[in-house]
């Protein structure tokens, strides 16, 4: 288990006691901590002692602590847990037995049950409506890569070959490193919510910088899957994000922003659902504008 954290001591302890009341025994619990200035190290070893290995590290970021966990890492199978997540008890069981069944896999993904600040449900977010069949994903992610880290259980051998998350990225390095693994392995889905994911809070995906991040993501993976993915699919893809990260931008009033990838958007595809979609963000613009100017 990879458990990156920062200044999170209480929510953190909810995400490693998930890990330690699961049904099959994890066996290295590896707790990065990137920079806390919380009294986070104290708690941890306190409560936990050796059932844990806590690192410490200079801030660097979320995906500098995940890739040094995974570096020291001493499994054959590596599971991210976000130190706001929480695993249910069968995760592993039923992740790891999955992937036994499928040597020729490199990841395998769950349901998660996604909910507020205060540990409330909100929804299940469920991989079959995105991910249609379990085998060589990305001409479906393309779509959607969005990834719940928590949710996955990979091979080391996929962190050996592909790398680890890209470090450069601040947002949306998540949907980078789905992509990047769906573009060499075949990752399966277990159609059950093993995972409760805190959603709604302080985090980065809150920040307008997001859109920016996403869209070059995108952009990247699109033209690596040239040739492995149909053309068509690809502009499909390409245009949805460009038209949902316009809208983006556009609450928060980046005009430009929004209306460039609004406009490219409508250049790349002929689809007339996808047009439309696009020609309400002109009166979502415009609902926008006046509550700015609004005291």
């Amino acid at each position: 288990a990879i458990i990156p954290t920062y200044n999170r001591r209480e929510l953190v302890v909810r995400a490693i006691d998930s890990v330690l009341a699961q049904t099959r025994r994890v066996d290295e619990i590896v707790v990065v901590d990137d920079g806390s200035t919380d009294g986070t190290e104290a708690v941890l070893r306190e409560r936990y002692g050796d059932r844990i290995r806590y690192v410490h590290q200079a801030n660097a970021g979320v995906s500098a602590a995940r890739n040094h966990g995974m570096a020291i890492a001493q499994g054959r199978y590596f599971a991210l847990l976000d130190s706001d997540d929480e695993w249910l008890p069968e995760k592993t069981a039923r992740q790891v037995e999955w992937m036994q069944a499928h040597p020729d896999f490199g990841m395998v993904l769950c349901d998660v049950e996604r909910v507020d600040g205060e540990h409330r449900p909100v929804d299940i977010m469920r991989r079959r409506d995105v991910i249609h069949e379990d085998g060589w994903i990305l001409r479906w992610i393309i779509h959607n890569p969005s990834l719940v880290p928590a949710s996955a259980l990979l091979k080391r051998e996929v962190v050996a070959d592909v790398g680890g998350f890209d470090v450069t990225l601040r947002t949306a390095e998540d949907i980078e490193f789905h992509l990047r693994i769906a573009h060499r392995w075949k990752i399966g889905v277990i159609e059950l919510p093993l995972v409760r994911a805190m959603r709604g809070h302080e985090g980065l995906s809150a920040e307008s910088s997001t859109y920016d991040d996403y869209v070059r993501v995108v952009e990247g993976a699109v033209a690596n899957a040239k040739g492995l993915v149909d053309e068509v699919e690809l502009r499909r893809a390409l245009s949805a994000t460009y038209a949902r990260n316009a809208r983006g931008m556009l609450m928060y009033r980046r005009w430009s922003d929004g209306w460039r990838l609004a406009t490219q958007a409508w250049a790349i595809t002929p689809d007339t659902a996808q047009r439309l979609e696009l020609l309400r963000l002109v009166p979502f613009a415009l609902r926008r504008g006046v509550r700015g100017l609004l005291p």
